[in-house]
């Protein structure tokens, strides 16, 4: 008894009953009393984030300090807590599956699928016109994904370094949009696919390059904008460098492109006083940018996350700037195939030579897919592949309606019920007085009665933190036991009284009597307190 007061002094003075960091300690500990370290960090990959997110910097370095002072590896509530507590929303998020993609794994496990079978095609040529390309193996084939909340999954080469080649030209036109703004930008380039091959000497009725994704517009595009800076933050500070290399056998091999130069020098396409000749050196250095499939992945989901880079939380690009670019992407990103792009996968994506696809879902994720052997087209048989297996599988098509394609997967949704049933969401919807969060779990049939670790239900929690509205739906609507009592013996009433909620002491008072023979103890002592308070 006297160990047992202890410990509600030692809760009450906590003053939140129970906190977020309690409640997620009882999701990852399943009723045992400590957490072992690798089952936390299992536990947080499989909601899709990585030990290394900046965003969780705190947490880890905490838990490396703290793992030192224990014996066993392990972490009770109070050393859990320590841990999370700086990163408590972002884990708290995680763990209640509040990510764009709820059930990361299973959606993984269909990724990985999809790469095998991609994997198995032949066909299609590595790019040989500069010897640098033509070095890659036509085995390699990587795909990574990254989401909007930083979920993030990897499959094959993705550590492998390649440059972007032309999939830097819709990053470039973001960036010179979010410099400049949209309508000085387009008094040099427009906006229309062209129908004409990339790197064709043509311009449109206005002799302006026709869209920033072919090399006219690219190079124009180039003439705008100062680069580095924003690739490392639209990475995350993931890999973002530089081949030398790529860059000297692109300006041997850049008879074309000089020729273009040249070309738009002539038509005035420039903004006045620009060097044409260093701004080529520019444009072939920007497609010698290296990323692997993972850093690449981030850049994508920047832009699938409206500017806002999802591992880092920095504002990296403007929403007009990713809107035109997401645009222009849909329509022109895939050289020649692209209106069959946009037919069939309706995703906005830009490939380049070196066999990336960067391929952006709004609001969902950013994937990059990489394999050097292209088609006809100049673009990643396999990339092309698994985009157009992607939206067969999941109705991420622009033009999937999300209530009528119930034969497609929805990622987006939680699949099964094995959440709905958990204590955790229940708890978690009663701390935060979500009573609409709380109809829809009565509503599934989840037994509201239901306790955690500590015996406590979501009946204590609503009294502790005083929402009256919950109280009362539990209490009339899902008729739960009023007197519940935690492990130190507590019932909602002594949590009510405690805490000075005295409209919730009101509400549960009724009830009380109801129940008065199953309340004696706990019952009386609430009582008199109320007596006190009233």
């Amino acid at each position: 008894p006297q160990r047992q007061r202890h410990f509600t002094v030692t809760r009450r003075k906590a003053g939140i009953l129970p906190s977020l960091e309690d409640l997620l300690f009882y999701t990852i500990a399943e009723g045992q009393e400590k957490i072992p370290a690798h089952k936390f960090t299992t536990a947080l990959k499989a909601t899709g984030l990585r030990t290394g997110d900046p965003r969780l910097k705190e947490c880890m370095e905490m838990l490396k300090v703290t793992l030192k002072t224990t014996s066993d590896g392990a972490l009770d509530r109070h050393l859990f807590k320590k841990c999370v507590q700086s990163n408590i929303v972002l884990l708290t998020q995680a763990f209640r599956k509040k990510f764009v993609i709820p059930d990361f794994q299973p959606f993984c496990a269909h990724i990985d699928e999809l790469y095998e079978n991609a994997k198995n095609m032949s066909g299609g040529q590595v790019a040989d016109y500069i010897p640098q390309l033509a070095r890659f193996s036509p085995d390699l084939w990587a795909v990574s994904l990254c989401t909007i909340d930083g979920q993030r999954h990897t499959v094959g080469d993705t550590k492998v370094p390649f440059c972007l080649q032309s999939c830097v030209k819709p990053l470039k036109y973001a960036i010179a949009v979010h410099d400049h703004g949209t309508e000085y930008v387009h008094r040099f380039i427009g906006k229309e696919p062209s129908g004409l091959r990339f790197n064709k000497l043509f311009l449109n009725e206005d002799d302006k390059p026709h869209n920033p994704m072919v090399n006219a517009g690219a190079i124009v595009c180039t003439s705008l904008i100062k680069v580095m800076n924003f690739m490392n933050k639209l990475a995350g500070n993931e890999y973002v460098g530089f081949s030398n290399a790529t860059f000297q056998s692109e300006r041997e091999s850049g008879d074309r492109n000089f020729a273009i130069g040249y070309y738009l020098k002539e038509k005035k396409c420039f903004p006045e006083g620009t060097d044409m000749t260093s701004i080529l050196d520019f444009y072939f250095q920007l497609c010698s940018i290296e990323v692997t499939c993972e850093s690449a992945s981030v850049m994508a989901a920047t832009l699938a996350n409206g500017g806002f880079c999802p591992i880092t939380g920095e504002r990296v690009l403007s929403p007009e700037a990713v809107r035109n670019t997401l645009s222009l992407m849909h329509s022109c990103g895939m050289y020649d195939f692209s209106g069959q792009f946009a037919f069939h996968v309706g995703l906005p994506a830009k490939s380049g030579v070196a066999g990336g696809i960067l391929l952006v879902v709004p609001n969902v994720m950013g994937i990059m897919c990489w394999s050097p052997p292209l088609d006809k087209l100049g673009n990643s048989v396999r990339g092309i592949q698994f985009c157009t297996d992607l939206v067969s599988l999941c109705n991420f098509h622009n033009y999937d309606n999300l209530r009528h394609f119930a034969k497609k997967l929805d990622p987006r949704r939680e699949g099964g019920d094995q959440r709905v049933k958990s204590v955790i969401n229940l708890l978690f919807a009663a701390y935060t007085g979500d009573v609409s969060a709380l109809r829809r779990f009565a509503l599934s049939s989840m037994d509201m009665e239901q306790r955690d670790y500590d015996s406590r239900t979501a009946l204590h929690v609503a009294a502790a933190e005083g929402h009256a509205e919950v109280v009362r739906f539990l209490l009339e609507a899902c008729k739960v036991n009023p007197v519940p009592r935690d492990r130190w013996g507590n019932t909602p009433m002594d949590e009510a009284v405690h805490f000075g909620h005295h409209d919730v002491v009101t509400i549960l008072r009724d009830y009380h009597t109801q129940y008065s023979p199953q309340a004696s103890g706990p019952k009386e002592n609430a009582e008199q307190n109320l007596d006190g308070m009233l």
